[in-house]
């Protein structure tokens, strides 16, 4: 059974930077794309990032284009959110996820796209 557990959460103040990680078990994201999206309370989920199977292609939601970076280490199963320079608005539950296939989409990642998911870790960003 395919696991995403992601972790690197927590309270951060305006300005500040956190690191999310994702740990895939159970199986491989070797040759899959990777995303990661969030969800504030009221709101629908949205992509945030996605990452091709290679790690040579990546997309931003533009509300993170310049703060954000996804990287992943395909040798530890792993995909990272560098979140910098983070703002009251980035407050919400991040979720990683894999897709059915190696490539992004061309336009921001989207929920339906994707098949596997992980139970998310909260991010607050706060004075």
């Amino acid at each position: 059974q395919l696991q995403l557990v992601e972790s690197g959460g927590g309270l951060v103040q305006p300005g500040g930077s956190l690191r999310l990680s994702c740990v895939v078990s159970g199986g491989t994201l070797n040759f899959y794309a990777m995303g990661w999206f969030r969800q504030a309370p009221g709101k629908e989920r949205e992509g945030v990032s996605c990452i091709s199977s290679s790690g040579g292609i990546t997309y931003y939601a533009d509300s993170v284009k310049g703060r954000f970076t996804i990287s992943r280490d395909n040798a530890k199963n792993t995909v990272y959110l560098q979140m910098n320079s983070l703002r009251s608005e980035d407050t919400a539950v991040y979720f990683c996820a894999r897709r059915g296939t190696y490539f992004c989409s061309t336009a921001v990642p989207l929920p339906a796209d994707y098949n596997y998911w992980g139970q998310g870790t909260q991010v607050t960003v706060s004075s």
